[in-house]
Parts: structure tokens; C-alpha cells; sequence
């Protein structure tokens, strides 16, 4: 287990042999639901430490080679399971009130890892769908604490302070204030739209209109709003297609204990399925040079999330 760095481009891998033995998509038995060992009864919510980390507070030491760098992969990694019910499909499947218990959990394990300087940034995630190799079905995201800042944070940093230099604002602000032409929902605190740089077929960034740079200083309002914004934006992508959509949902907030004028905290969304609701793959022009194709416009997907939100109560 150890983090090593391409010498090129400045990306990390979290190399994880021992992942290669988590259970994957075992039938009979759930981990994740009531009466298991690590579960127990009486529980709304529940954190757990992930059994097959990618990062340790007991690091070992990692293999160096000349030429090429490496990092100890120092850090935690938890499961955070979001209700003890194993028959719902989706986030946007709970109530408003018990998506916001999921959003203070993570919140309190982050304010914990605050306190680790050693702990330099907040990965909060979760993966939706057995086509993107979801190994367990129950209801659950996860959250990494790393010793880096993951590499396309920093690209966003660097290009947001920037501009931060040239121009006095900040760029997410600006953009959240001004894109009307593409948004799927809003509430009192919160923006949920297809960016118009989205390179995935149902791509949809989720903002709060006020500057925050970490999930930590949200008011007790803006939680709520979350919630909402949340369940309101997920339900949307299950009932755009007419079946349920595979996706991914990731947090991108300052580094820990650094407050930034220029960046502003975001959760992004990447639905799976082309509007044929065939699943999307990254392919040659994608994972070789970076270059994604979108087979719709991100206006047109903007309105058929739109459309969808007529089905979600």
C-alpha cells in the first residue's frame, strides 16, 4: 500500500493490492445491513472503517526506485452506510431528513480530521450502479482521508486563483450566479446545473450561492437545503431515462483548514447513460488523451433533467 506519482503528468496512484480480495456483490449476505458484527441494531446512520483501505494511519514504508517518487498512503478510508434499510436503490430514495443525517455525519468526520495535520484533504464520494462496479448494493458512500490534494482539485485551484489574481472575484461565484440556461433545480441556498463543459452524458455540478470553501462552514439552513437539493437532483437522474441511473457523485471543497476567496466548494455528479440510455464508456480519446465526446448537448440534458423533476415528489 503505498501512493506513487507519475513523474509526468503529477498524478498519484493509491496502490492497493490487498482491495483485490473485498467481497464483490455477494448474494445472501450484506455487510452493510442490521445484525452484521461490524453493524449491530439501533442505528439510523452508521460510519465504518472501510476493510480494504487505500489508506492507513499505520502506512507501510513505501518502495522507492530511482527516477520515480513515491508517498506513504497515509490517511483513513470509512464506509458510510446511509440507512439500515437494503431495499431502497438510491440516496434520493430517503426522506429529506435522513439525507441531512447522512450530511452531518460526514460533516462531524470531518471536522475530526481537521485535527490530523498530517491530513491534507476531505474526499467524500459515492458510487451508484452495478455497470460502474458497485462491489455492495446497500445504500452507502465513502469518504478518504489523504495526505494530497487528488490532482483535479488542484488543477481547479490553480485555475481559480488565477483568476482570482487577474480579476478580484471568484470565478465559481460568477458562474453560479450566471448560469440560468442549464439549470435542473434550485432551492433558497443551493444551484444544481449541467456545466457547459460537461464532458459526461449527464453531468450535473451542484453549488451553494453563497461562497464556501469547505462542507464544514455550511449554516444549519444550508444543510437542509442540501438535503433537498440532493434528493431532488438524484431523483431526477433515475426517472430521466425510465430506469435507474449508474452515476458518480464527488465533493470538491478547499484543503483541509485552508480558506480560499477563490474556490468554492461543489458536488459533481456523472450520469453513466447516454440519452439512449446506453452506458456511456471511456474509451481511446478519452482515457488517452484526455479528450471526452458528448453525445448530447449539455442544453438538452439540462431540460430532459428538468422534465424528470415532474416525477419526483
Amino acid at each position: 500500500m503505498e501512493i506513487r506519482r507519475n513523474p509526468f503528468t503529477g498524478e498519484r496512484v493509491l496502490v492497493s493490492p490487498h482491495r483485490l480480495s473485498r467481497p464483490w456483490q455477494p448474494e445472501g449476505f450484506c455487510p452493510f445491513c442490521p445484525g452484521g458484527p461490524e453493524t449491530g441494531q439501533g442505528w439510523e446512520v452508521l460510519l465504518l472503517p472501510n476493510r480494504y483501505p487505500v489508506v492507513t494511519r499505520s502506512p507501510p514504508t513505501p518502495t522507492r526506485e530511482e527516477l520515480f517518487q513515491a508517498e506513504e498512503a497515509y490517511g483513513q478510508a470509512y464506509v458510510l452506510v446511509e440507512t439500515p434499510r437494503h431495499d431502497l436503490d438510491d440516496l434520493s430514495d430517503l426522506p429529506p431528513s435522513q439525507i441531512e443525517k447522512v450530511l452531518r455525519l460526514v460533516m462531524k468526520a470531518q471536522k475530526e480530521a481537521e485535527e490530523d495535520p498530517k491530513a491534507l484533504y476531505f474526499l467524500f464520494f459515492r458510487n451508484k450502479g452495478r455497470e460502474i462496479g458497485v462491489s455492495l448494493t446497500h445504500p452507502h458512500s465513502q469518504i478518504y482521508i489523504l495526505p494530497v490534494v487528488p490532482p483535479r482539485v488542484e488543477t481547479e485551484l490553480r485555475a481559480s486563483e488565477e483568476w482570482y489574481r487577474e480579476r478580484g472575484t471568484c470565478l465559481h461565484c460568477l458562474i453560479t450566479t450566471r448560469e440560468e440556461k442549464r439549470i435542473v433545480y434550485q432551492n433558497a441556498s443551493w444551484k444544481s446545473f449541467v456545466p457547459y463543459y460537461a464532458k459526461w452524458p449527464h453531468e450535473v455540478h451542484i453549488y451553494p450561492k453563497r461562497h464556501v470553501s469547505h462542507l464544514t462552514a455550511l449554516r444549519e439552513d444550508e444543510v437542509g437545503h442540501l438535503a433537498d437539493m440532493l434528493r431532488k437532483t438524484l431523483c431526477a437522474f433515475k426517472t430521466a431515462l425510465g430506469k435507474p441511473m449508474p452515476y458518480i457523485m464527488v465533493l470538491h471543497q478547499a484543503p483541509l483548514r485552508v480558506e480560499t476567496p477563490h474556490y468554492h466548494l461543489h458536488f459533481e455528479i456523472y450520469g453513466m447513460y447516454r440519452p439512449d440510455a446506453k452506458l456511456k464508456y471511456a474509451a481511446g480519446a478519452e482515457l488517452g488523451a484526455s479528450l471526452y465526446t458528448l453525445d448530447t448537448m449539455p442544453e438538452e440534458t439540462a431540460e430532459r433533467l428538468r422534465k424528470a423533476l415532474a416525477n419526483c415528489v
